[in-house]
């Protein structure tokens, strides 16, 4: 095996594609963050790699104006920067476990960040944005199909994208194959069943995708099934539809489908099956929001002293 650093660093994106299972855009961002850091610390060979080589790209990083204007432009953020860093350091354990000479994953460490935000919508928004599309053409129906679809599962867009007319829609539940390769449960309700029946028994195709194109310039040389801008493209048009002047993306409904289990008693460990996280560390985020019960403590205890 060459210790040549861009040998290294491309058979460690074999590795992480075929052995791993990692999805290939999470393999080429790892691919742009390794090639970066290789491109600054002028790196050629894997025992180049040295603590004062990783704090000298931190502070690169850590200073690098993201924007047009550089005189007001912002400082990468802090999350950016870590993305940086689990690349560094994925690329570092792959290094040890191939035997190879150079510094240990255990030395890179990620910035602290502050709690991370959600972008949510209301309960009257999200409705409001399930009825935007109108009608019973095909578009319409696919529209909502896609809406109800994903409030009802908490699916990702990807694994969206990924769905068949092979889907038994008289089912109550499918499995559906999501990050890091694995397999989870998810649930419809009888709107989305609903919806989606009157969708597909509208159809005439012959294609296998299950949400497909309908545009005839975005068809053009390409394949029927709808990709990931295509569904966020039809989100966002349905909530300027529905008058509704926040972002919204797919995972925006994501979020929604958590809030909403959580704030209907659902345990933490039950969504965080449901929404296929590998950590329930990500799950929790979702707390902050939902804690219904310490709005109730305060309402109920808070002040009573000062009125009378």
């Amino acid at each position: 095996m060459s210790h040549n650093i861009n040998s290294l660093k491309q058979q460690f994106l074999e590795y992480i594609e075929i052995e791993k299972g990692r999805a290939v855009k999470t393999v080429e961002n790892y691919d742009h963050y390794l090639t970066r850091f290789i491109e600054q610390s002028k790196i050629k060979q894997a025992s180049d790699i040295s603590e004062t080589v990783i704090r000298e790209f931190r502070l690169w990083l850590n200073r690098q104006v993201t924007g047009n204007n550089r005189a007001t432009g912002d400082t990468l953020k802090k999350k950016t920067q870590n993305y940086y860093m689990i690349a560094i350091r994925a690329f570092l354990k792959y290094l040890a476990k191939c035997n190879i000479k150079t510094l240990s994953p255990e030395y890179i460490e990620l910035a602290k960040t502050g709690d991370r935000s959600l972008d949510l919508i209301s309960a009257h928004e999200l409705r409001l944005l399930m009825d935007a599309p109108k009608g019973d053409d095909l578009k319409s129906l696919r529209d909502r199909a896609i809406l109800e679809l994903l409030f009802s599962t908490g699916l990702r867009v990807s694994e969206l994208c990924s769905l068949t007319r092979d889907i038994d829609i008289r089912a109550d539940e499918f499995s559906i194959r999501g990050k890091g390769d694995k397999v989870r449960i998810v649930f419809i309700s009888e709107n989305a069943k609903k919806i989606l029946k009157k969708y597909l028994d509208k159809r005439t195709d012959a294609e296998d995708a299950l949400f497909i194109k309908m545009d005839g310039k975005e068809n053009k040389g390409k394949d029927s099934g709808l990709t990931r801008r295509s569904i966020e493209r039809i989100v966002k048009q349905c909530a300027v539809q529905a008058g509704i002047s926040k972002k919204v993306t797919p995972h925006v409904i994501r979020h929604c489908f958590a809030t909403d289990l959580l704030s209907n008693g659902a345990d933490l460990r039950s969504v965080q099956m449901l929404l296929g996280h590998a950590n329930i560390s990500t799950t929790q985020i979702y707390t902050h929001i939902t804690d219904n019960e310490l709005k109730r403590v305060h309402q109920k205890f808070h002040g009573k002293k000062n009125q009378g």
